[in-house]
């Protein structure tokens, strides 16, 4: 086996738990959600190490990770930014009122939607070659790879911002449905998603700017490109989104959510699905993987 099956192994195992999610019920759904969140952590955290090396991943997990406990201890201690909420005791050990898995989760997702935009954002004729750059472009338009105008990171990180907070419309209507954690004060809410607060959704997104804004300078020019290597991510992202409107529609019986997360997940699963299915129809036009050894320009 090779380092770039290795993603590929770890995604296998991950949709087989999730398929077994909605056959379970009880200590068993529950434990199946941590292996769930455990599996996506090490996916994602593995992907970033072996593709682009160990200040990726040690930013990732810093930001994410780091950044993800900090919020969530924040939140249970004061119900800022996201309301007043309280974890069960069914997702494992706490820290200041946290299950330890939570961090784990902002992280599992933080990594393909991170790379969602950046594929969405980096324009076809400056997708990166095997060389890591597109011969020819600096010399043209100024530029290589990677690099966009601050109009265009700002898009990117927007564009990443979203592709993160869409997630929690199937995500924290799924585990309030399941009992893991319980909102204080749920009002006002969603049309069709009542105990959970709007300000959970408002927090979500401030995180996520944050998050997303911090990625790339701790974790340098080389999260600034996609390639083949990437793959394993783009499918993880777009599995998530269609398992997500499945399972909601049809197996949790939570229709509203499925509607609501088909909706705001979209916004960067379709044009991303949209983008890899042509790019599969013109090779020509799919970022190769880049030759270890050589620096991606900023």
């Amino acid at each position: 086996m090779t380092r770039r099956h290795v993603p590929w192994l770890l995604l296998a195992l991950l949709v087989l738990i999730q398929i077994c999610y909605p056959l379970t019920t009880g200590v068993t759904r529950a434990r199946l959600t941590v292996a769930t969140v455990v599996l996506g952590y090490l996916l994602s955290v593995g992907h970033a190490l072996l593709t682009r090396g160990a200040r990726t991943a040690a930013a990732l997990v810093a930001v994410a990770t780091g950044g993800g406990f900090a919020i969530e201890a924040l939140g249970v201690a004061t119900g800022f930014p996201f309301g007043s909420y309280d974890y069960s005791g069914e997702l494992g050990p706490k820290l200041a009122g946290v299950p330890l898995i939570i961090p784990l989760a902002w992280t599992w997702m933080a990594w393909p939607a991170w790379l969602a935009a950046v594929r969405l954002t980096t324009p076809a004729g400056r997708l990166t070659t095997s060389a890591g750059r597109m011969p020819g472009t600096a010399s043209t338009t100024g530029r290589m790879p990677g690099t966009l105008t601050p109009a265009g990171h700002v898009g990117r990180v927007a564009l990443a911002t979203v592709g993160l907070a869409g997630w929690d419309l199937f995500l924290d209507p799924q585990m309030v449905a399941e009992g893991y954690w319980v909102w204080r004060d749920a009002t006002p809410a969603l049309p069709g998603l009542p105990g959970i607060p709007v300000s959970n959704y408002l927090g979500w997104l401030l995180f996520a700017v944050l998050l997303m804004s911090a990625l790339r300078p701790l974790a340098g020019p080389a999260v600034a490109v996609t390639d083949s290597r990437d793959d394993p991510m783009f499918a993880l992202y777009l599995w998530t989104y269609f398992s997500s409107v499945l399972a909601h529609a049809v197996f949790l019986r939570l229709p509203a959510s499925a509607l609501w997360g088909a909706v705001g997940m979209a916004v960067v699963a379709v044009p991303l699905a949209v983008t890899l299915l042509r790019a599969r129809r013109r090779p020509a036009d799919r970022p190769a993987p880049r030759r270890r050894g050589v620096d991606t320009p900023a």
